[in-house]
């Protein structure tokens, strides 16, 4: 539910002497002043920029609307000025805390989860530093809207903020917390901003330290929400299909009712002094992967130098063209580098880190990132990296503008540094800085002095890094207006009918099959999936690792482009193109514009056609993956999925389906030659057996014919026949996998199923796993071990159908402390055979059934998805009437339907059980 980087948190005072009143009143209050207070009107409009229209209601909530009618979704978003930043002694992690108990419910919507599932919403929040949000994605209908405004306007004043939820989430949020400490290199990082801020709570982690979420009185939390989450104190997004006048009234209806509070809002003045030294912390853990990072303080994310500050960390660590990448992977001192803009209200950090094996050596790679890093003042960017740098960049803030209901949750972090216009203001900064600001912000903020990686080194001459203040941003935006709004799209109808109805389906004369869906998108986006099949069962006998790295080294160089070269092209051309493939087939992945889309199906024709194979690169490839396979290792996940996987599908040894240990991978990515790999290429790729699906703003009659041109002639060299799934009756099977020092454990249940996704009993499996196990943390698993004991933060199950092959899987999966692996256990099974034994509900059945439709709509209303399943369709040789035709029979179930189907497929008895975490704590027994 919460978005990390880096956990780390702020500071606050003492919540409760501020309200004046007692916690336990507080709501009481609340709810006589809303009864009492008439409806606001008139709301103030403020300002608009490209499509965007701010205003502001007379209790001091900020609305800013987004109208797109290419979307048939909305989203709404509320934002509240408060994170981690707002913390104090004893208080860490309580904003957090306070975002899962916001699910528990109001008077008005005492089952929140239950509510998001019936309606079908995408939905979530998250905490950071500076900020708290909700959001909700749903079908665009007004019932929906106004659902998601009350919801929202009543979660602001009305929540229940009640001890026996803080008793029972406690322990959900503990969990994930201990997920995040099973990451060294996110602990390390965790460390680095403790170390880096003594004075500014940036320095507390945001999801907080154990024993402050453990403790925190629910007076603390109650005080905590009643200052904070108030009107005065939220900026509120709605963005999609909506008519932007019908929706500030039903805004203004919702939350005009509010009355703005007389309190005033704490100031916050700390300011982190000049960092006059460099610092080190070092974190010793299990593990199998060695990191080295180091950060500097920069400016806050509204400063004018924090343009050139990312475009200087774009130079320093992107692949393959970057300093960092250059000097540590090409020459094999790392596996991998990043590098992370820490942009926040008040100054932040920028920080770089490269992964290694434990094999290489931490000094020579420290040495190697330092003096990339540092030494930039002696050998400065050049004005090609800085353009590099700045089409990489401009090209994913041009992808999120296109994506409304994306980028409305992606506006809550630019709230969160000041104001939402930033995002458009820092846009253009980075098209506007120089060569001159680069190497600027490079000299003033890159200095030893500066940073946190090492210890504490007096010097008898320092040189400081002075950060400048957060500038006054309503100032700074004063009179700024940005760009003409863009050209919107259609209005579109996600329906299988309507989509059917547009789409057009032609199969190339060299075997090919394309299926077009044209349609006006904002922006005149258009993506599109292609994906090739070759191999036979007996002809890839031993190549599974052979193909899976062919398909990783095609993007790596054509026969006319570097690998750099194509990634400069493909950023030159606004295109996010992704190009791979495995052992039985390739894929490429677009997402262009219309004015580009030919050239860019050009060029991954170049990619597929032409791949040059070089060897640098196969070598960098080969030493990151044998890097994360040793990391693996010490995995929980990793270790309990490959477990159950060869117990449940054991093939042999050659087979390609066969699952492979991680000591047999290691040995067999090692071992693989570029020989090998050209040989595999030669022999199995070509465009015969594939299918491409195409949406949005395209013209057919121009891409046609250039499909053709590009890839009629491209004939499979060798035989290709579908390899089949088998299914294997595997008997019920315990392990237990112990993974020292992993503060989080992992459970997983499987059995496999005789069945296809034509059978009659699909649809009643489909609704049944939902109400098991789907949804929005309401189903019967996930109010049991989440939400009633609170026990894990993730639980759900999976049902799979082969819609070939009469071979499915009924799956289950959960998080959880190691000394908590028998209780999840218990509980699981219980709540299965309750299922079983009694069945569901009318209202039950009816609500999953509500949630499922409209979760398939908004499935549908995502491009993407809908380009990868027209070109599944087309393998399948199925259209969307299968879809539509699905969706009736789950109309038509009954509760009596759903459990027979259940009772008929799933044995608990036959459910094998994978456990793997530090279990020694873990009760005796338990799977020994």
């Amino acid at each position: 539910m919460t978005r990390f980087f880096t956990p780390l948190g702020v500071v606050s005072i003492t919540l409760a002497l501020l309200l004046q009143v007692e916690p336990s009143s507080a709501a009481g209050a609340d709810d006589a002043a809303a009864k009492a207070a008439q409806p606001v009107s008139g709301a103030q409009r403020i300002t608009s920029v490209e499509g965007i229209t701010e205003y502001r209601l007379r209790n001091g909530l900020d609305v800013l609307l987004f109208p797109d009618a290419s979307k048939p979704t909305i989203t709404v978003n509320i934002t509240y000025l408060v994170g981690s930043r707002q913390e104090n002694y004893g208080e860490t992690g309580m904003a957090h805390l306070l975002e899962h108990l916001m699910f528990k419910g109001t008077p008005r919507h005492p089952n929140v989860p239950a509510e998001m599932t019936a309606h079908g919403a995408r939905a979530n929040g998250s905490t950071d530093y500076d900020r708290t949000n909700y959001f909700e994605t749903f079908t665009a209908t007004d019932v929906n809207l106004r659902w998601a405004l009350d919801l929202e306007s009543d979660r602001m004043v009305h929540s229940f903020i009640r001890k026996q939820d803080l008793d029972s989430e406690m322990t959900v949020v503990r969990n994930e917390y201990e997920a995040g400490e099973n990451n060294p290199t996110g602990v390390l990082i965790e460390r680095i901003f403790s170390t880096a801020y003594l004075s500014h709570a940036y320095g507390h982690p945001v999801i907080g330290v154990r024993s402050d979420i453990e403790n925190v009185p629910i007076a603390r939390l109650q005080a905590y929400y009643h200052l904070y989450y108030q009107p005065d104190n939220a900026v509120l997004l709605v963005s999609g299909h909506i008519n932007p006048a019908r929706t500030l009234a039903l805004i203004e209806e919702r939350f005009g009712v509010i009355p703005r509070p007389a309190r005033p809002l704490p100031v916050f003045y700390t300011t982190e002094p000049t960092q006059d030294g460099e610092r080190e912390v070092e974190l010793r853990r299990v593990g199998d992967t060695q990191v080295v990072a180091a950060g500097y303080h920069i400016p806050a994310a509204a400063h004018p130098d924090f343009a050139a500050i990312d475009l200087l960390a774009t130079i320093l660590s992107q692949a393959p063209a970057g300093r960092l990448y250059k000097a540590l992977v090409e020459s094999g001192k790392a596996a991998g580098v990043f590098a992370d803009v820490a942009g926040m209200r008040d100054p932040g950090l920028l920080i770089f880190a490269a992964r290694l094996p434990t094999t290489a050596s931490i000094d020579a790679a420290r040495t190697a990132l330092l003096s990339a890093v540092e030494h930039l003042s002696e050998s400065p960017p050049s004005a090609e990296e800085v353009e590099r740098a700045r089409a990489q960049l401009l090209k994913q803030l041009d992808r999120q503008l296109d994506e409304s209901d994306q980028f409305g949750v992606e506006l809550s972090e630019w709230i969160a540094v000041g104001d939402w216009r930033l995002f458009f203001l820092h846009r253009d900064r980075l098209r506007t800085a120089t060569l001159g600001d680069v190497q600027r912000v490079a000299r003033a903020y890159l200095q030893s002095s500066n940073r946190t990686v090492g210890v504490f080194l007096p010097t008898p001459s320092p040189a400081r890094a002075s950060i400048p203040a957060a500038p006054d941003v309503l100032a700074m935006l004063k009179d700024y207006h940005g760009e003409p709004a863009r050209a919107a799209g259609e209005a579109f109808d996600a329906s299988p009918a309507n989509i059917e109805a547009r789409t057009t389906r032609k199969t190339l004369a060299g075997g090919l099959k394309l299926a077009l869906l044209p349609k006006k998108t904002r922006g005149a986006v258009v993506v599109a999936t292609m994906r090739l099949h070759f191999g036979t069962e007996e002809g890839l006998k031993g190549l599974d690792e052979v193909g899976s790295l062919s398909g990783q080294m095609l993007m790596r160089g054509t026969a006319r482009h570097t690998r750099q070269q194509l990634q400069d092209e493909f950023n030159r051309l606004r295109a996010n193109v992704a190009i791979g493939g495995g052992s039985e087939s390739a894929f490429v992945r677009i997402e262009t514009t219309r004015e580009h889309l030919a050239e860019v199906i050009t060029l991954a024709a170049e990619v597929l056609r032409q791949p040059a194979f070089p060897a640098d690169e196969l070598d960098i490839l080969k030493r990151s993956i044998l890097t994360n396979l040793t990391q693996q290792r010490t995995e929980p996940q990793a270790l309990a999925g490959i477990s159950l996987e060869r117990h449940l599908d054991p093939y042999p040894r050659e087979d390609v389906r066969y699952t492979p240990t991680l000591d047999e991978r290691i040995a067999s990515v090692g071992g693989t030659t570029l020989a090998q790999i050209k040989d595999f290429y030669k022999h199995f790729y070509g465009g015969e057996h594939g299918e491409l699906g195409i949406v949005g703003d395209v013209d057919p009659a121009q891409i046609e014919p250039l499909l053709a041109k590009l890839f009629d002639d491209w004939k499979t060299p060798s035989a290709y026949a579908r390899i089949p799934q088998q299914f294997h009756d595997a008997s019920a099977q315990s392990e237990a996998i112990r993974t020292p020092d992993k503060a989080n454990a992992y459970f997983l249940a499987a059995e496999n199923l005789q069945i296809r996704d034509d059978d009659p009993d699909y649809p009643a499996l489909v609704l049944g796993n939902y109400l098991l196990g789907g949804g929005f943390i309401s189903s019967r698993l996930a109010v049991r071990v989440r939400q009633k004991e609170g026990l894990s933060y993730s639980i759900g199950s999976q049902l799979s159908a082969s819609p070939i092959d009469r071979v499915g899987r009924f799956s289950i999966q959960a998080i959880c402390a190691p000394q908590n692996i028998a209780k999840v256990e218990t509980a699981v099974r219980e709540e299965l055979q309750r299922a079983l034994r009694d069945g569901f509900t009318a209202a039950e059945l009816n609500a999953a059934r509500a949630g499922w439709l409209q979760s398939r709509q908004v499935s549908r209303a995502q491009d993407g998805g809908l380009s990868q399943r027209l070109a599944n369709l087309e393998y399948l040789g199925r259209t969307f009437s299968w879809d539509a035709a699905l969706e009736e029979q789950v109309r038509a179930l009954t509760p009596e339907a759903v459990t027979t189907a259940l009772r008929k497929y799933i044995d608990p008895s036959r459910l094998s059980i994978i456990t793997a975490g530090d279990l020694a704590a873990a009760p005796s027994g338990a799977h020994d």
